[in-house]
């Protein structure tokens, strides 16, 4: 009767440490995969930026009566964008900030609506600044 009860308490033991090593390695996962998440959010909203601030200085450059109508996505985690002093200024969930610097004066107001998604802009020269608007 004691080597089936050392049998039991021996496969108890392999069990519960095949769990502890599989709880582990989905802990680390989780871990890697939500650093990995951030990381594109972030290249997705630099590369939304850069492209409205290329397009803003073009369109500055090549003088008034230009325009350009620009889509661009905007990945979800935003939670303000503002125009301080020729910088585009993110605000992002986890409570970064991110800005992107532009050559050219930008006058954007509202921007857009800050909800994930592919975003319209029309981005038109005045006399003395660009003009960004969704549209």
């Amino acid at each position: 009767m004691g080597e089936r009860g050392q049998i039991s308490m021996e496969y108890l033991i392999v069990v519960a440490f095949v769990v502890f090593a599989v709880i582990v390695i989905l802990g680390i996962s989780l871990f890697y995969t939500s650093s990995a998440q951030d990381q594109i959010k972030m290249s997705q909203l630099s590369a939304f930026a850069k492209k409205i601030i290329g397009s803003a200085e073009a369109v500055y450059y090549a003088g008034e009566p230009s325009k350009v109508t620009v889509t661009a996505y905007l990945p979800n985690g935003v939670q303000d964008i503002r125009v301080i002093d020729n910088n585009l200024v993110f605000t992002f969930v986890t409570s970064s900030v991110l800005a992107f610097e532009s050559e050219v004066s930008i006058h954007g107001g509202t921007i857009l609506s800050l909800n994930e998604g592919l975003k319209r802009l029309v981005i038109s020269a005045g006399a003395d600044r660009v003009y960004v608007a969704e549209s």
